[in-house]
């Protein structure tokens, strides 16, 4: 067996459920599940469509590299959506499909990763999406966290890595917007985290799966291919960016999404998703070009998100801390100083009195440079129905007042 998967720590739905084991939740209240970020938005009907229409494609392999006219598409929507420079992005090769990005942003470390090198170290923000922490453990790596706290506006705290640090990193996963606070990388960051890469040698995988998820439409959050370009970096060296359709266009199930970037290193990501065997299904790939070509849906899907994001502010907002974040469908919300148990006991007694399902922000963290930066938080995935969330902010409401 390979050594590294005992390094693994248990995935943190599963400390979710060891945590509800054993208690019967009031059966007076209907449950309400905002602990998973899987959007419950119906998905665009077009969609559907192109799924049946092409599902003669089940008799066809299809290519890892993807269909021309998929690759076309996401090369379009990404010069148009980040004002990329026309034809720095080349469709042929900067842009890779892949199954998701949970998929692509595993597989990514075990590529770039030199374990030849001693100490390699991979850089994550924390609290984090457990992926990559388990992608830099099984690539050989060790994962190194960067705190983000209130204090940075829940932005990773880049200024206390030491120089020793960034010398020895190979890989850093950004996160913009954050999971699971919902907070933005500004451009300014991100140009200097490029030119971080460029002085230390290490290559930069920033996760932008909420990227479309914002509230204001005017001011949609920065990309890291866009600010290499805008420093003039037009061949996006050690910059890859990992998209996806699940938020987006509201199809988790689909598992689509892309990477695109520096050329280097798709072709070499290519070569070995050539032996991973992960080439997208030719229908998925027929729905996966529609869903890019589209904007509709997707404006709509944020108006959803505003009007949530809105009601249960207007519940909450007086007895927490909670505000709206930048983007993402994440509430993240901090836990009252008299309960018992923390986050944790702060999640395990809301189930149990009023049938919610929270996700306990310690579980989504490690214990790094002397905190738990995600202790006393929860996350709160707006995902349900409306009438849901305004529902569970009532319950919440109730139960905070009365701890």
């Amino acid at each position: 067996m390979n050594p590294d998967l005992s390094r693994l720590q248990p995935y943190p739905f599963e400390k979710l459920a060891q945590l509800k084991a054993g208690i019967t939740p009031d059966k007076g209240y209907r449950a309400i599940n905002l602990a998973i970020g899987e959007p419950k938005h119906s998905p665009p009907a077009f969609v559907t469509e192109e799924i049946i229409t092409h599902l003669h494609g089940l008799a066809n392999y299809p290519t890892t590299k993807g269909a021309p006219a998929l690759r076309e598409a996401i090369t379009t929507w990404l010069t148009q959506r980040f004002s990329l420079p026309t034809n720095s992005i080349d469709a042929e090769h900067h842009v890779l499909p892949v199954n998701g990005t949970r998929e692509a942003l595993f597989a990514f470390a075990q590529t770039v990763v030199d374990r030849t090198q001693p100490k390699p170290l991979v850089m994550m923000p924390n609290p984090f999406y457990q992926i990559y922490e388990g992608a830099a453990l099984l690539a050989g790596a060790e994962p190194w966290f960067i705190n983000t706290t209130a204090a940075t506006d829940w932005l990773p705290d880049f200024d206390s890595v030491p120089d020793e640090a960034w010398q020895r990193c190979q890989l850093l996963y950004l996160c913009s917007p954050g999971n699971p606070t919902g907070a933005v990388i500004d451009g300014k960051t991100l140009a200097r985290l490029i030119e971080l890469a460029e002085k230390h040698d290490f290559i930069i995988a920033s996760d932008e799966c909420y990227s479309e998820l914002y509230f204001d439409e005017a001011k949609p959050p920065v990309g890291l291919l866009q600010v290499a370009a805008q420093i003039g970096n037009n061949d996006y060296n050690r910059c890859m960016v990992f998209h996806s359709l699940s938020k987006r266009s509201n199809l988790p199930g689909m598992r689509s999404g892309f990477v695109a970037g520096d050329a280097t290193l798709i072709e070499k990501f290519l070569l070995y998703r050539t032996y991973h065997g992960c080439a997208m299904s030719p229908y998925t790939q027929s729905a996966s070009t529609r869903a890019w070509q589209d904007e509709q849906h997707v404006i709509e899907n944020r108006i959803l998100y505003r009007e949530k994001f809105a009601a249960v502010l207007d519940i909450l907002g007086d007895i927490t801390e909670a505000s709206r974040p930048a983007a993402s469908f994440y509430l993240w919300l901090k836990t009252p100083d008299n309960i018992i148990g923390g986050d944790a006991g702060f999640a395990q007694q809301l189930f149990a009195q009023k049938n919610i399902n929270l996700l306990p922000g310690s579980y989504l963290s490690r214990e790094a440079h002397g905190i738990n930066p995600g202790s006393g938080y929860v996350r709160t995935a707006l995902v349900a129905p409306l009438d849901e969330c305004i529902d569970a902010a009532q319950r919440m409401k109730d139960f905070i007042i009365n701890i």
